[in-house]
């Protein structure tokens, strides 16, 4: 080979390197970061994630534009699965496929949240979890393109659980919303009261969704448990206690709302749900920065936010982000970014994804008000014990998730 020829090839191998490398730092597909945002829009689960979802993850990335910005546009849309994964899988597809979505966040319902996963696996596209809560998702299921963000039952166990067998309920009986995110909720529900020498009389499963709770209160009432462990959510759970008052079975028998939002205590009324506990990854009235950003939140939805809301904003804003940082918005980049970068905002102090997905933060122990305790509309809870990162979630040792090395 001539020293001409040789010359031009090194010249043409380092331009195409510059090239690539210069490409690599600020390429974003299609020039559009695109969000999509699957959620329950009408069913049982609408007001504690729903349109308040989208319109957190709207307001995420108006923040984002106006402090960061970006280079690179981005775009929201969103679609409701109905709770159903079968539809829930079918919409992440076709929105991958024609509509180059990046990224599908809220997935509410523990069905709908392991169909897109396994589909946005199969597609290299990242999701956010912050409405499901089986840890299924971090830990059997758990793929490397996705991240829990929220809650989980494990954290709700270790929360209202254990707090309810300490106050002197002993003995359980469940009633179990008839899917995996119901049944997760119960088992670690079932462990921690154990392991606090709690004794379980029994359970009975309930369709989802479900409106007439009779019988299944009525088995709970014949158990004679000291608690009805409710393990399930939304219009689910606001049924069974207002029934449950309906009947007779309250104050007589202590009911645990295993997952409570503060949409459901403002549904029910604080006379209904006074002295109830129940966990929560974010109260809006926490701190000075809970509250700037709830009150905007209002004043666009006229409620306060869920922490279901809150965890939506919050890993939006952290995946964009990961996209400025790194230059690109390819999956596995973007996801490392992520990992290796600290969550600091309103909603998590610290907080950071492990690599089975987790991502981990303090929790809070609340107990409803009183009616006479409450001051301020919304003023719904006392916080009663902060629980640290490194307790309210599953520790990595005893992690089931194919990506944790032991």
């Amino acid at each position: 080979m001539n020293r001409k020829l040789l010359s031009a090839l090194i010249c043409a191998a380092l331009i195409a390197h510059v090239s690539a490398t210069a490409g690599a730092a600020t390429k974003v597909s299609d020039g559009v970061v695109k969000i999509g945002v699957l959620t329950d829009m009408s069913g049982a689960y609408s007001d504690l994630a729903g349109p308040g979802s989208l319109v957190a993850v709207q307001m995420a990335v108006a923040d984002f534009i106006a402090r960061e910005k970006p280079d690179f546009k981005i775009e929201v849309i969103s679609a409701d699965h109905q709770n159903k994964g079968d539809i829930a899988a079918i919409k992440a597809r076709e929105w991958i496929d024609t509509e180059k979505v990046d990224v599908i966040v809220d997935l509410v319902t523990t069905s709908t949240a392991l169909a897109v996963m396994k589909v946005a696996k199969e597609k290299n596209r990242i999701t956010i979890v912050s409405g499901a809560a089986s840890t299924l998702i971090t830990n059997e299921q758990c793929t490397d393109t996705n991240v829990h963000w929220t809650y989980d039952t494990y954290a709700l166990a270790a929360g209202t659980g254990k707090a309810v067998v300490k106050q002197g309920g002993k003995t359980w009986f469940f009633l179990t919303a008839d899917y995996a995110f119901g049944k997760s909720l119960e088992k670690d529900t079932t462990d921690v009261v154990l392991e606090e020498g709690g004794k379980v009389l029994g359970h009975v499963l309930h369709p989802f969704p479900a409106q007439d709770f009779s019988s299944f209160l009525l088995q709970a009432q014949a158990s004679g448990a000291q608690v009805i462990g409710l393990a399930n959510a939304g219009n689910d759970t606001i049924n069974a206690i207002k029934q449950a008052a309906e009947f007779g079975i309250t104050p007589k028998q202590k009911l645990a709302g295993l997952l409570m939002f503060i949409s459901d205590v403002h549904s029910l009324g604080l006379k209904a749900t006074q002295g109830m506990y129940l966990t929560t990854g974010f109260y809006w009235d926490w701190n000075n920065e809970t509250r700037a950003w709830s009150k905007r939140f209002f004043e666009k939805t006229k409620r306060m936010p869920t922490m279901v809301h809150a965890g939506d904003y919050s890993g939006v804003y952290h995946y964009l982000k990961a996209i400025k940082a790194s230059g690109t918005d390819d999956t596995t980049v973007v996801m490392a970014k992520m990992k290796a970068t600290p969550i600091n905002d309103f909603f998590a102090k610290n907080g950071k994804i492990r690599v089975d997905g987790r991502m981990v933060h303090d929790m809070y122990l609340a107990q409803v008000k009183k009616p006479e305790e409450s001051k301020y509309p919304w003023d719904y809870y006392h916080i009663r014990q902060v629980i640290p990162a490194d307790q309210a979630f599953l520790p990595l040792s005893k992690s089931t998730c194919p990506l944790v090395k032991k």
